[in-house]
């Protein structure tokens, strides 16, 4: 049994990208503890890029908002899920600040293992996710992380629109695939 963190990165409650999150869920719930985390329940300001965090006390953040939160519920994540919109060749500027909220010397207590990335876009573009996939990669490669895997949804652009894509049964199934 793992626990499981997903990083949740849409702002629109219960869209195309929560439904994702949620099918994924339903799968990993067979086997593992999981948390989502989303960004619309979340107050967390961008990284400043001041490095305060490497010589302050505990490493902690000179900013005080729901980032602290987080950090402690990546603690206890053995794998970790970033899902997001996609709505310019990226990841939701929301999930970008959590994301790079990470840089922090805090980050090297978290005992993740994996890393899974669920996206959707509305675009039918080949290269759509390409962006994204790259940084991921580099991620795994810095980082020493095994891929979980990779759920990518093209063609979904107002809510609702993935009710009844395959792409839900494959989340599914990727969330129950981890033990």
């Amino acid at each position: 049994m793992s626990n499981i963190v997903i990083l949740a990165g849409s702002m629109r409650k219960d869209g195309n990208t929560d439904l994702l999150v949620q099918a994924f869920a339903e799968g990993a719930h067979v086997n593992n503890s999981v948390e989502i985390v989303s960004v619309a329940d979340v107050k967390v300001s961008p990284c400043t890029g001041c490095n305060s965090c490497f010589t302050r006390e505990g490493n902690k953040c000179f900013q005080n908002d729901d980032m602290i939160g987080i950090y402690e519920k990546l603690k206890a994540a053995d794998i970790l899920v970033v899902a997001s919109p996609v709505y310019f060749y990226g990841i939701s500027a929301q999930l970008k600040a959590v994301i790079d909220r990470l840089h922090t010397p805090v980050r090297n207590g978290f005992p993740i293992k994996k890393l899974a990335l669920l996206l959707v876009g509305a675009a039918e573009l080949p290269e759509l996710f390409d962006a994204i996939k790259l940084q991921y990669q580099l991620i795994l490669n810095f980082f020493h992380l095994e891929d979980a895997g990779m759920v990518l949804v093209r063609g979904v652009k107002d809510k609702g629109d993935i009710k009844g894509n395959a792409a839900l049964k494959e989340a599914r199934a990727l969330g129950l695939s981890i033990k």
